[in-house]
């Protein structure tokens, strides 16, 4: 029961989290994208520094941006702040859900450091909250005068983070918890930076004063970081449907190399509109092909017939080692059912998935967490049983 209670939480927090995290990121791409397509050109209007048509949904638009602000605040003036906050605490709450109510599981894996529950916890959060700090000080030094030296900084500090975690946490929650960072920081610069430089914007407005400059340049800076953060953390958030990725050997740099790919498309289309920068969306897509030719999984020989496996040989190994939660119902305490709906124990279900079983045996991302403490030599013999049966379906 509490199983069953815990996975549909899981499915409804998620679905909540999808739904505001798509209204954040569309609402800062829609944004970016107006912003970048304004006319400035021509004579505009007093104080007026750019205007554009739009049509969608059946309708013409027609919006302006003022050079300081209207003459006389409107009645009702739309913020867009809760689509932000919402994505943060329903991430905060689905990993809690997903993570933390399961972290002997999700968080811990023995072969990287055996910790305890509690202290893998701790440093899932805690690296959020340093993480934030980190950033905020060197947001707020000299170096904000700087934004590309900047950035670089961040980069590198990001890419420290995700070589510590995969070095703490199993790999899935090293992942997470890397986007779990940036997402803190990205809501803390809304909550923090950006909502404050609008609300002195309209308050200098109503009390007819210029606003403070630095309100303006800081909320633009973080601004700006969340754009650049966005596609990195999206790549995150679905990265724990492919182990290719999380369970290779060298997972902080494939993190890290992909996350760099994103940032790259996504200055592309930041800046495509002031020149030509075709050449970014190419080198993306090579970078991108060059991560997959370098995760590939080398060639194995094939076995001779005295080493060959069966799959009626291989399943006391399954059935002791992965059938605690790889069955239609799960003995392993926090799975109502089994994992991605691989059920081990329907006839035909290991052969049909030996791809993803192999890969993850090997990649030794599951048993999660090791917890049924699968040998080195069981893993072996479970990539002599996938050997023999790619060799099987060969002929």
């Amino acid at each position: 029961m509490e199983a069953h209670i815990a996975e549909w939480l899981n499915l409804l927090v998620r679905w909540i989290h999808f739904i505001v995290g798509v209204a954040w990121i569309g609402a800062s791409f829609y944004f970016n994208w107006l912003e970048n397509h304004l006319n400035r050109t021509g004579k505009q209007e007093k104080g007026i520094t750019g205007h554009l048509w739009a049509v969608h949904g059946g309708g013409f638009y027609y919006l302006k941006k003022f050079t300081n602000g209207p003459d006389k605040l409107p009645e009702v003036l739309h913020w867009f702040k809760w689509e932000a906050y919402m994505t943060w605490v329903s991430g905060f709450t689905l990993l809690t859900i997903v993570y933390y109510y399961n972290a002997k599981a999700m968080m811990i894996d023995p072969s990287i450091m055996d910790l305890s529950p509690a202290m893998a916890i701790a440093i899932g959060i805690g690296s959020g909250v340093v993480s934030w700090f980190i950033y905020d000080l060197l947001c707020k030094s000299a170096l904000k005068n700087n934004p590309l030296l900047l950035g670089i900084i961040i980069f590198i500090y990001l890419t420290l983070l995700a070589f510590v975690l995969t070095h703490l946490l199993s790999s899935r929650a090293a992942y997470i918890h890397v986007g779990a960072a940036i997402g803190a920081i990205m809501a803390a610069n809304v909550f923090f930076v950006i909502i404050p430089a609008q609300k002195e914007l309209v308050k200098a407005l109503g009390e007819n004063r210029v606003p403070g400059a630095s309100y303006g340049e800081n909320g633009l800076l973080r601004s700006r970081h969340n754009n650049y953060l966005t596609l990195p953390v999206l790549f995150i958030m679905i990265s724990n449907h492919f182990p290719s990725t999380y369970g290779n050997q060298y997972n902080w740099l494939i993190l890290i190399a992909i996350s760099a790919v994103g940032l790259l498309v996504r200055h592309f289309y930041n800046i495509r509109h002031l020149k030509k920068a075709l050449w970014m969306l190419p080198t993306a897509l090579f970078g991108f092909i060059m991560i997959v030719m370098v995760t590939m999984p080398a060639k194995q020989a094939a076995l001779d017939s005295a080493n060959q496996i069966s799959t009626a040989q291989i399943m006391p190994i399954i059935e002791q080692r992965c059938m605690s939660c790889h069955q239609t119902k799960p003995t392993q305490a926090g799975f109502a059912s089994a994992p991605a709906g691989l059920a081990y124990n329907v006839a035909g279900a290991l052969e049909n998935n030996a791809d993803k079983v192999n890969n993850q045996v090997m990649q030794k991302i599951m048993p999660l967490g090791n917890l049924t403490q699968m040998t080195e030599e069981e893993r072996q013999q479970v990539n002599r049983w996938y050997r023999t049966l790619k060799a099987e379906q060969s002929h």
